[in-house]
C-alpha cells in the first residue's frame, strides 16, 4: 500500500477550494469534474483531494487513499478486514474503503489504462 492521498469529504466544495488555496496558499494539482479537486502539499509526495461524496454512506468518509497494485486481489487477500461496502469503479480503476480497529476509513485504489 502506497500512501497517495489524504481524501477531505466536503459538502461545498467551492468554499473548501477558497480555503485551501486561497487561505492556505496550497497549489492545485488536477481537478476531476465539478466534484472533485487536488492540491499539492509542499515537501510531500502525498496530494490532499478534496471531494463532494455522491452519498453519504460510510464508503465516504475522510481517510487516506492507498494505491495498491490491484484492488480485487487486495480485498480477497484481506478477507478478515471490516469492509465497507463492494468494492467500486474510479475513473480509470476500482476503489475500495475499510476501517481499521478504531473505525479510521482506509480506501485502497488502483490504476488501469483507460480503454480505448
Amino acid at each position: 500500500m502506497k500512501l497517495t492521498f489524504i481524501y477531505q469529504a466536503v459538502d461545498d466544495l467551492p468554499a473548501a477550494l477558497a480555503f485551501y488555496r486561497d487561505e492556505l496558499g496550497l497549489d492545485e494539482s488536477w481537478r476531476e469534474g465539478e466534484s472533485t479537486v487536488a492540491f499539492d502539499l509542499p515537501g510531500s509526495p502525498v496530494q490532499l483531494m478534496l471531494d463532494v461524496p455522491p452519498d453519504g454512506g460510510p464508503g465516504w468518509k475522510s481517510g487516506m487513499f492507498c494505491e495498491v497494485p490491484d484492488v480485487d486481489t487486495f480485498v480477497k487477500e484481506h478477507p478478515n478486514i471490516t469492509w465497507v461496502g463492494d468494492v467500486f469503479d474510479l475513473p480509470d480503476g476500482r476503489g475500495a474503503t475499510f476501517t481499521d480497529p478504531a473505525g479510521n476509513t482506509i480506501h485502497v485504489f488502483d490504476q488501469r489504462p483507460a480503454a480505448g
